[in-house]
């Protein structure tokens, strides 16, 4: 009982801590002139990442380095078969082929390249800078291309930043929302880890899988809430782009900045079977959304039935 609820507060303390902090960061990029469009992309964008991102420092700097990979290896396979696939059940998801082009391949290039990196059976901090170098091409990638035409992401992006209300508006009070954010990440990170440990010592579970499950669904709450509402307004494409950019940000920048702090052993399980999951995922969801340029109920069924499948071998299989 206490690990579980250790658990629950230290997920609702970094779904709070990740919205505080994005509404300071925001406030903070509109009083130095950022465009909006750079602060969707980037602020937005690592801010709904943000659990994930203090979860695996955390991780990695205590020596867990099982959960902090799988954390984001799960993330990336359940934001595909849980959250998309629960999004196309509610209704069906059209995308806009530009988009599709530049974000889908670039979560299956990211994915491969985890793949490639990982054979080694550590990711290291050579590593990680061939990750952190990859987002800052992906961004420089995406920015141009979204501000010299129109591509419907880019105003998904901008209207991310511009639907923030409430922000706080001196420097003494972004100061203080940012640091109040950060201090509610950490703090929700030391609890669940604390529960997520606690649930795999007293069930007999290996941390990998604690990770790569119960770590991971709670660190991607963010990303579902976001995309469950863009899916219930009939917003498909904040739906299928806010999962595409997390995506992007759990392998190239939160792997790339935890391996930079501690070089990260591979678990064996995850070289064997989770990263092709996260892999195989992110082919199947490009090849749904390119056939007709949407997923349907049923694809999305499909997507669910293989989120289930996945958790059960988890559990019985390792």
């Amino acid at each position: 009982m206490e690990f579980a609820l250790s658990l629950a507060i230290g997920i609702a303390l970094l779904t709070l801590g990740g919205e505080t902090l994005i509404r300071g960061a925001i406030a903070a990029s509109r009083r130095v002139g950022v465009s909006p469009l750079l602060t969707g992309l980037v602020i937005v964008g690592f801010g709904t990442s943000s659990p994930e991102l203090v979860v695996s420092i955390d991780a990695a700097l205590n020596a867990q380095p099982d959960i902090a990979v799988g954390n984001i290896v799960g993330s990336n396979i359940g934001n595909i078969l849980l959250i998309l696939g629960l999004c196309a059940v509610i209704t069906p998801m059209t995308v806009q082929p530009q988009a599709l082009r530049r974000d889908g391949l670039v979560v299956v290039i990211a994915s491969a390249l985890f793949i490639l990196l990982a054979l080694s059976g550590a990711l290291g901090r050579g590593d990680a800078l061939i990750f952190l170098v990859g987002l800052a091409a992906y961004l420089v990638w995406a920015y141009r291309s979204e501000s010299r035409q129109h591509i419907p992401a880019g105003d998904m992006h901008a209207a991310e930043a511009e639907e923030m209300t409430a922000l706080p508006r001196s420097w003494l009070t972004i100061g203080l929302a940012i640091l109040f954010g950060l201090g509610l990440l950490i703090g929700g990170s030391r609890l669940l880890l604390h529960g997520a440990i606690g649930i795999a010592e007293a069930m007999g579970v290996p941390e990998t899988v604690i990770g790569l499950t119960l770590v991971a669904v709670g660190t991607s709450l963010p990303e579902m809430a976001v995309s469950v509402i863009a899916a219930l307004r009939r917003h498909a494409d904040v739906a299928v782009g806010n999962i595409l950019g997390s995506n992007i940000f759990n392998v190239l920048g939160i792997l790339g900045i935890s391996a930079i702090l501690q070089p990260l052993p591979m678990a064996e399980r995850i070289l064997v079977f989770d990263q092709w999951v996260m892999l195989g995922s992110a082919v199947v969801l490009m090849g749904f959304l390119y056939t007709g340029l949407r997923l349907s109920r049923i694809e999305g069924a499909i997507l669910l039935g293989s989120y289930g499948v996945y958790v059960w071998l988890s559990f019985v299989t390792f």
